[in-house]
């Protein structure tokens, strides 16, 4: 029953996510529509998605407190699909045959892995955290996963190789040791919540600033990627990667599937590859939507009688340039 109320809590916190993500856009969008710019943070509608994005986060802070890493992870999907599917409403898109697709793969393997996943007991003490930070499993663990993060990092620093692989790995590494720290600090809060006090045990606050700095140098890189690389590309290989990084790091760490029968552990892993298929169909071949920009309008320039129209470059630091060969259009002293 506990585990339940975390895999319903974490399914409502990424769709109200979903939500959030179609109203800020749309009040982007109305603002760049209206004759007087005025900066994002005075639109109500902008604000409201906001809110409703940090409820979102808080409810799938609060999930792993009653359910397994393995399966609130992967239910990150739901945000994915409600927001391709909330679109339509929100942003007038119109609906692929792709989304459909995918939507239906997507909720086929959240079916999956929902009704296998592990059983796995979630009151997680302050002590057992202790207990798992000492094991061998994660000290090996955690040597690999330093090992790999600094070879990627060498050739992202040195070699200036900023590949999206390469990105959105070191983002996952992170994000392993991320869902290790907010498992536990979310576990540790709910049992206090209950009378059973952990709070004052000095691994809650180790595990709070494991969860701060992993959390920091995570959005680093994963803006790194935003930047680089199109929306399309970096959510459904960031969701991929992270999926997998989480769920070894459950299985590493906290021992979810230490009593899980084989059966189990295949079906599960199939969900899986099917949440991960419909994700990538209905991210792919999705246009990116760009703002229209206006354009330098010469005849507007004073002293110029020229009409033609210079489209700005967007290769260029410059907005525009005039050809300097062409006599009309010198400008004036």
């Amino acid at each position: 029953q506990t585990q339940l109320l975390g895999v319903l809590l974490a399914a409502a916190s990424n769709f109200l996510i979903s939500v959030s993500l179609n109203i800020q856009k749309c009040a982007h969008l109305r603002l760049v529509c209206q004759a007087e710019q005025k900066p994002y943070y005075t639109s109500k509608l902008w604000w409201c998605g906001i809110t409703l994005l940090g409820l979102g986060e808080v409810g799938n802070f609060t999930a792993y407190g009653f359910a397994p890493v393995a399966v609130v992870a992967p239910l990150g999907c739901v945000s994915v699909i409600g927001s391709a599917f909330i679109s339509v409403f929100f942003l007038k898109k119109t609906m692929r045959t792709a989304d459909i697709l995918g939507g239906a793969l997507t909720i086929t393997g959240i079916y999956l892995l929902v009704t296998f996943a592990p059983n796995a007991p979630q009151e997680l003490t302050a002590r057992q955290v202790q207990n798992y930070l000492v094991s061998w499993p994660f000290f090996i663990y955690s040597i690999l996963e330093i090992i790999t993060f600094c070879i990627l990092l060498y050739f992202y620093k040195r070699k200036a190789v900023k590949h999206i692989v390469v990105l959105l790995m070191m983002v996952a590494l992170l994000a392993s040791l991320t869902v290790i720290a907010v498992k536990a600090v979310s576990s540790m809060i709910t049992l206090s919540v209950k009378g059973k006090m952990q709070l004052t045990y000095s691994v809650f606050y180790i595990m709070i600033v494991l969860m701060a700095t992993s959390c920091a140098f995570q959005i680093k890189f994963l803006n790194q990627a935003m930047h680089l690389y199109e929306a399309t590309a970096v959510v459904p290989i960031n969701f991929v990667f992270f999926t997998t990084s989480a769920i070894i790091s459950g299985v590493i760490f906290y021992r979810e599937f230490q009593s899980a029968t084989l059966l189990s552990v295949f079906m599960f892993l199939f969900g899986c590859l099917l949440s991960f298929l419909g994700v990538i169909i209905i991210a792919r071949n999705k246009k990116e939507e760009h703002l229209q920009i206006p354009f330098i309008d010469c005849g507007h320039i004073p002293g110029q009688k020229l009409t033609l129209k210079i489209q700005p470059d967007s290769h260029s630091p410059c907005y525009g340039t005039l050809n300097k060969e062409d006599d009309s259009v010198k400008m004036q002293s």
